[in-house]
């Protein structure tokens, strides 16, 4: 982790809570100037602590009402096997993360769909013949009582 200071972490959190301020408003807010809040973004975005800018957008009002939870478990643990798995996930838009797990499941995959029939489309067709899949678990969310689009700063590594 790239070692930060509190004025790089007030900057950060000001970002998370309006990506759209200009360098002059994220500024005067962390009590900097113009040209050394612009050095610090460039900085924080050079060295890929912030990746890049989005929208966050809400997944039920854009269509993806379902939200599923798939466990993956793969044949076997050697590299070519996990290495064609993850590049196979990476190019199946509808699973938005992907973790490889502790436990009796390999992989953690968040899946989002317009419908259960899609979601069947994507999990029953698409994981399913994914190679090197042995077995699988999923479990559709009820209700996302918490969908955070912010990172908790307060435990940022800080430079005192």
């Amino acid at each position: 982790a790239m070692s930060l200071d509190k004025t790089d972490v007030r900057i950060l959190a000001e970002l998370q809570r309006d990506g759209r301020q200009s360098v002059v408003e994220i500024a005067e807010r962390v009590g900097l100037t113009h040209t050394p809040c612009l050095r610090r973004l460039r900085h924080l975005e050079d060295s890929g602590v912030i990746r890049g800018y989005t929208a966050i957008l809400d997944p039920a009002r854009v269509g993806l009402r379902v939200t599923a939870f798939v466990q993956v478990k793969l044949e076997r643990h050697v590299d070519e096997v996990m290495n064609r798995f993850q590049q196979a996930v990476e190019a199946i838009d509808d699973v938005v993360s992907c973790h490889v797990t502790t436990g009796n499941f390999d992989y953690l995959l968040t899946v989002l769909a317009e419908d259960l029939d899609s979601l069947g489309n994507v999990v029953l067709k698409r994981l399913v013949s994914l190679p090197g899949v042995r077995d699988m678990q999923s479990s559709v969310a009820l209700k996302t009582v918490k969908r955070a689009g912010k990172l908790p700063l307060e435990h940022a590594t800080v430079n005192r």
